[in-house]
């Protein structure tokens, strides 16, 4: 009876893992395709728009319409001193085109124009759901396509962070013909983010995922699938780059709590053409705040085309500060020159 009684608790047991894994993964999934949106408040839409008019540039309310009829909102701003160059911006998850203010004020002060999107199911664009990539590399094709009718620049370059980060690399495969591209605190893989989600509540590594909760990964993964048609197999920012001949910087922060630096070593292990700057105590998306100075000359620089030989070495400074620095000219055309990725 004993032993009996104990195989009925372990089937019992088995039986409650599995419930909570299936619903655990059907939650996952739906959370994961429908974040919450994140609203542009009129207040701080009007500060922003003071400051770009404090730089003497010029913000325009832009659109586009996507294939499957999502409508895409953005703000393209153009300096008073254009240099003849275009940077896409690209925020993250649950955020909106406001959290990108910081790049393009620092972009606009060296003479770049800039477009500065609301993903798909982000701020005030349309599109049900967001898809980490599969239909965001196409939305970011389409925004290239965009900028080059209407602004015929020199060159286009993108700069996105965490989610938008990831999207970026991805349209690397779409024909998007950037002349380089810069990204911070990407995923390697849907897979592996997915896995240290997993361990993340519990403080605990992406093992978690992979073992005692792989059937909840598992159950979003056929959810996603067969609720919305998406292969979330499929979004793979390291086979992108992989994939492509754009010049990739890959920047990091070393204590990163949101999406491990381990993720960018796997995305520079499977291309190692690209250039990777691990960030000493910087967290998620936390370069410019931990050094400033240093995020401001490698990402110039690396728009400029100055490629260096040896990678730079690491900065060990420290700095609160939100912004680099302004002032300084346009960085130079060496991009071209050296036959990087096609300009425009």
């Amino acid at each position: 009876m004993n032993v009996s009684r104990r195989w009925r608790w372990l089937v019992v047991l088995a039986g409650l893992y599995l419930a909570v894994c299936v619903v655990g993964g059907i939650f996952l999934a739906d959370g994961a395709l429908h974040p919450q949106r994140r609203v542009l408040p009129d207040e701080e839409v009007s500060l922003e728009r003071k400051r770009v008019e404090s730089l003497g540039a010029v913000l325009q309310d832009v659109s586009i319409t996507a294939p499957d009829g999502a409508v895409l909102r953005a703000w393209a701003i153009h300096p008073q001193n254009w240099n003849g160059d275009v940077v896409i911006l690209l925020h993250g998850l649950g955020d909106n085109r406001l959290g990108m203010t910081g790049y393009g004020q620092l972009l606009l002060a060296h003479g770049f124009a800039v477009l500065m999107p609301d993903a798909r199911a982000h701020g005030v664009s349309g599109g049900a759901l967001a898809t980490y990539g599969l239909s965001e590399r196409d939305d970011i094709r389409e925004w290239f396509d965009f900028l080059a009718a209407r602004e015929h620049p020199r060159c286009i370059f993108g700069f996105g962070e965490s989610m938008g980060a990831s999207q970026l690399l991805q349209s690397l495969d779409a024909e998007a013909h950037f002349c380089a591209v810069a990204v911070e605190s990407p995923f390697a893989n849907f897979r592996e983010i997915a896995y240290d989600r997993m361990g993340q509540p519990f403080h605990l590594g992406p093992w978690v995922g992979r073992t005692v909760l792989r059937p909840v990964v598992e159950v979003a993964f056929l959810r996603a699938r067969w609720k919305y048609g998406l292969d979330m197999e499929k979004v793979s920012p390291e086979d992108s780059v992989a994939a492509s001949k754009v010049p990739v910087l890959l920047i990091h922060g070393q204590v990163d709590s949101n999406i491990p630096v381990r993720h960018s070593r796997l995305i520079h292990a499977r291309a190692p053409q690209t250039m990777f700057w691990e960030v000493p105590g910087a967290d998620h998306c936390g370069a410019i705040g931990t050094a400033p100075a240093e995020f401001e000359r490698r990402l110039l620089g690396w728009f400029a085309g100055d490629d260096p030989q040896e990678e730079i070495p690491t900065s060990r400074a420290k700095s609160g500060a939100r912004n680099g620095a302004p002032g300084k000219s346009p960085p130079s055309r060496k991009r071209r020159e050296k036959g990087g990725a096609t300009p425009l």
